[in-house]
């Protein structure tokens, strides 16, 4: 007798695809910092750039941070090549970024002159946070696209309504971005030194808002890392020098 195997249900549970669910992810952190463009575009009209230049910043500059801080000194009364500046500085934290990305995702060397475009803060998370290559260069890539796509299109239309729409904080959109990069940001913060770092990095470009021109708070803030690095060092170190007593033999 030939005896047929029972289907209980559990067999027809397959595993989940990880490219989707690298895809949905990444696309879902690009919709959601890709709205606020619409701050930024209400911003830059309200600072007295104009609808055209707006865009052009979000085309060719692309990077929320520095789009922000240029358009926040104009609106402070800095000079432009003062606010260029400082945009310029806080800009060069991405340079580390492609440091690490680099190595990270391994790219065709013809691919890294538009691969660069897309070195951000939340691109560059969301290809830290995978597991293989594979994974990183896709959360990348999907990460880049939705964003360059939404923050132009919002930057458009807060540009073109910023008659309308008034003051950009009212609707909390300049919240946007920081807090997805944030919600990104704490599960990678699994250890004692990675933990030290974020609260030294925190600590440090609180105490540098007020004395620092825009931009350089965020820089001193990445002081931090280096710091808890060598305080962990420093701790191993000691721990390894420790003669064990007669009870650890």
């Amino acid at each position: 007798m030939i005896e047929y195997p029972v289907d209980s249900g559990q067999d027809r549970a397959l595993p989940a695809d990880p490219g989707k669910q690298v895809t949905r992810d990444a696309s879902g952190v690009g919709i959601a910092v890709g709205l606020s463009g619409f701050a930024f575009g209400v911003m830059a009209v309200s600072s007295g750039l104009s609808v055209p230049q707006a865009c052009a910043l979000s085309l060719f500059v692309f990077t929320g941070a520095s789009q922000f801080a240029l358009v926040s000194a104009l609106a402070s009364g800095s000079a432009p090549a003062t606010a260029a500046a400082g945009a310029l500085v806080l800009g060069l934290r991405n340079c580390l970024y492609g440091l690490r990305l680099s190595t990270l995702l391994r790219l065709p060397r013809w691919l890294h002159p538009l691969a660069a475009h897309w070195v951000i803060d939340e691109t560059t998370v969301v290809a830290l946070a995978q597991r293989n290559r594979a994974s990183a260069r896709r959360g990348f890539a999907v990460t880049g696209v939705t964003l360059y796509l939404f923050w132009n299109l919002t930057t458009l239309g807060g540009a073109l309504g910023a008659g309308a729409l008034g003051d950009p904080a009212a609707w909390g959109l300049d919240a946007a971005g920081p807090a997805v990069f944030l919600a990104l940001l704490a599960p990678m913060l699994r250890g004692t030194v990675e933990r030290t770092a974020a609260a030294g990095a925190v600590l440090l470009a609180l105490a540098g808002l007020p004395l620092l021109p825009a931009g350089l708070p965020v820089l001193v803030a990445g002081l931090a890392a280096p710091l808890a690095l060598l305080v962990a060092g420093r701790r191993d170190g000691d721990g390894a020098g420790t003669v064990p007593g007669p009870e650890a033999v």
